[in-house]
């Protein structure tokens, strides 16, 4: 016999329609699970990783011996004895007297008609250092001259020409005229004099 189909066809048609709407949110829901739990054991993984490389670190810090506390004292105290060398020597440097320079300059500002027949010069010494002498009496001057120039010339002009440009000269301070007096030498008539200055002391101001 033909089989014949009562229902009207609306009705099939939405019974489809009604298993559609139900398969798909469970389908939605296992397709979520999965993914939630593929991430879980991606993320458990990973984890591990960091706990056994955080172990690995740890064991290989532990390893590491510790350092002897009275060599580290040593070279502290090494450290702190070099600094004290390198400030020490800083400090001679800066007081250190550039002779060169002044002599340079003291070429540079001796007119041609002066001769000198003897320069003294000493550097002068820190109060810090130097040996204490006998206390000076009162008024006497503190500073002793560090510069002299014992010299001729053939007149008091030019003696005075010679004070002018040794007052410009930076490195040299207190520049005063001793002496200054008319002489022979051989048959020639010739002013001899003696010029005093301190030496600016190094790093002081102008």
């Amino acid at each position: 016999m033909r089989a014949i189909n009562l229902l009207p066809r609306d009705d099939a048609r939405g019974g489809r329609q009604a298993q559609w709407i139900v398969l798909i949110p469970v389908a939605a829901a296992v397709l979520l699970t999965a993914l939630t739990s593929a991430a879980f054991l991606s993320a458990s993984g990973k984890v591990k990783s960091k706990q056994a490389e955080l172990a690995t670190l740890k064991d290989e810090l532990a390893s590491i011996p510790t350092p002897d506390a009275s060599k580290v004292q040593s070279q502290n105290a090494l450290a702190t004895d070099k600094q004290t060398r390198v400030t020490a020597l800083g400090t001679a440097l800066s007081r250190r007297v550039a002779w060169d320079r002044i002599f340079r300059e003291l070429s540079l500002v001796l007119p041609e008609d002066v001769w000198l027949a003897t320069l003294s010069a000493k550097a002068p010494v820190s109060s810090s250092v130097a040996s204490a002498p006998a206390p000076p009496a009162a008024g006497a001057p503190v500073a002793a001259t560090q510069f002299t120039l014992d010299g001729y010339t053939y007149s008091h002009a030019a003696v005075a020409r010679l004070l002018s440009r040794l007052s410009v000269l930076p490195d040299l301070v207190n520049v005063q005229l001793q002496q200054s007096t008319l002489t022979k030498v051989g048959t020639a008539q010739v002013v001899h004099f003696v010029i005093a200055a301190d030496i600016r002391t190094p790093g002081a101001g102008s």
